[in-house]
């Protein structure tokens, strides 16, 4: 048994039972890595005794991984176009039964897709390693380089917020398992680097799944371009899942055993496998269930908003929505009395006409991401038999990647290294407005001499790179990172 094994059996044996939520918002409050380190480590030994029985194709020996890769590619490739055929000969979809499926995978994924690139941001710290330079890389590009549209977890946002279904932070405990382990890599690099490392390698493959997924949601009228960026920033030519495969090679330890260094990489690789993986998430999916868990979360205002006069089967509609285990009953009531024709195009239903529409009584009462759930249900057999617009909405105006993207980085004012010209600019920085924050930052970077680059660590974590702070010390990060003058660092 490995020394490494052992470790983890030893650390594991003690480990209580996780809140993973709690861990992952702890982690993401102000000073959480430094706060919480003993207990996430003590975490992903857990969590790497869990999944050290997983299957891996992964080899042991790093000169074998060029190999392995482009195999991994070409089955992922091979199973696509078989897809692909499926679908061309008339298969219906494969993963989303309905556009509120797609949603409700959305908002369920968010907890993981609201940290992507987190296991990384540990290595931040050392920066001028350049054993870690390709990962600071990938990482670097996580964030967009400080550009807003590339950011992943800005774009993820967006998607969300477009779609409103951005209320994940109410999901149960078991959604937060992934991202979890992805926040306590990143307060654990220093004990974990070689599991870090061997994570993304993992993380950075390309699964079936993410092409499936942004196939599927594009034919439901949903942007797939988050998806369809990571099919290609991913490749296994020029791509992530590429650069992934040299930063094993580049951070191998000169005087430590090889066997056990790669031992713990394909321990990180497996750690891919703690939590809810995306066919989890998709097979969770139940429509009544989500219906009425949001007509429930609906009844806790809705209960006090109707009169007395509004009686179904003998219970005034405020009694009904006072007992939460009713609302499934309130259901079935409202197909018996007429309001509900399952089934049919939801048009027909009196209840539907009461909540869909500008001119509806209860218009605004319900998300739109409440109203697909609703009228999928009610739409139930009959619902890819209707029209596409009346129940997946308008043509899917397909976003811009270069929208907001168009000031490149090297153009953006306020950066100390001119990334153009390669020297430092010279031009005074103007004194900065209430909302120039690029000015404020290369006023307060000045001032901080060596300091600087750990001020510009704190402000990309996990928790602050996509706000517009988070955004500016990225660009400056990146400037310092490339400068090819030793002081400006």
């Amino acid at each position: 048994m490995s020394v490494i094994h052992n470790a983890i059996e030893k650390r594991a044996s003690v480990a209580p039972d996780w809140d993973a939520k709690a861990m992952y918002f702890s982690l993401l409050a102000p000073a959480g890595f430094s706060k919480n380190r003993a207990e996430t480590s003590d975490f992903l030994f857990a969590k790497l005794r869990e999944t050290s029985q997983q299957p891996s194709t992964v080899p042991v020996h790093v000169e074998q991984l060029e190999a392995w890769l482009l195999e991994q590619h070409a089955v992922v490739g091979r199973q696509y176009q078989a897809y692909l055929a499926a679908r061309a000969a008339g298969e219906p979809r494969w993963y989303f039964s309905s556009k509120a499926h797609a949603l409700y995978f959305l908002r369920v994924a968010a907890p993981t897709k609201m940290v992507d690139g987190a296991w990384l941001y540990g290595l931040t710290r050392h920066w001028h390693d350049s054993r870690f330079a390709s990962l600071l890389k990938i990482y670097l590009e996580e964030l967009g380089n400080g550009v807003e549209a590339h950011n992943h977890v800005a774009m993820y946002r967006k998607l969300l917020k477009a779609n409103d279904c951005d209320d994940w932070r109410s999901l149960d405990e078991k959604f937060f398992t992934q991202g979890a382990v992805q926040l306590a890599l990143a307060a654990n690099t220093e004990a974990f680097l070689p599991e870090v490392i061997g994570f993304n390698l993992g993380y950075e493959q390309l699964p079936l799944h993410l092409l499936i997924t942004a196939y599927e949601l594009k034919e439901l009228n949903i942007d797939p371009y988050y998806f369809t960026l990571h099919t290609t920033i991913d490749n296994a030519h020029s791509g992530h899942a590429r650069t992934a495969v040299e930063a094993v090679n580049e951070a191998m330890p000169a005087l430590a055993d090889p066997r056990q260094y790669m031992a713990r990489i394909v321990a990180g690789v497996k750690l891919n496998d703690a939590g809810l993986g995306a066919k989890a998430l998709l097979n969770h999916f139940d429509l009544m269930g989500e219906l009425v868990r949001l007509l429930q979360n609906k009844a806790t205002i809705g209960q006090y908003m109707h009169t007395h006069r509004c009686v179904i089967e003998g219970k005034t509609l405020n009694a009904w929505l006072a007992d939460p285990d009713e609302i499934a009953r309130l259901l079935y009531a409202l197909q018996k009395i007429g309001w509900i024709k399952r089934h049919q195009d939801p048009e027909q239903s009196h209840f539907w006409q009461v909540i869909a529409g500008s001119q509806a009584p209860m218009f605004g009462v319900f998300t739109a991401y409440e109203r697909q759930v609703l009228y999928d249900w009610i739409a139930g057999d009959a619902l890819e038999r209707l029209p596409r617009t009346a129940r997946l909405g308008p043509p899917l105006r397909m976003a811009d990647p270069a929208t907001g993207a168009k000031a490149d980085p090297s153009q953006l004012r306020g950066n100390l290294y001119d990334l153009r010209s390669g020297h430092l600019m010279t031009k005074p920085v103007p004194l900065p407005g209430d909302f120039d924050q690029e000015a404020t930052m290369v006023r307060y970077l000045q001032g901080l001499g060596a300091r600087r680059m750990d001020f510009l660590v704190d402000c990309i974590s996990p928790a602050e790179h996509y706000t517009s702070l988070g955004l500016c010390a990225t660009r400056h990060f990146k400037a310092y990172l490339e400068s090819p003058d030793p002081h400006i660092r």
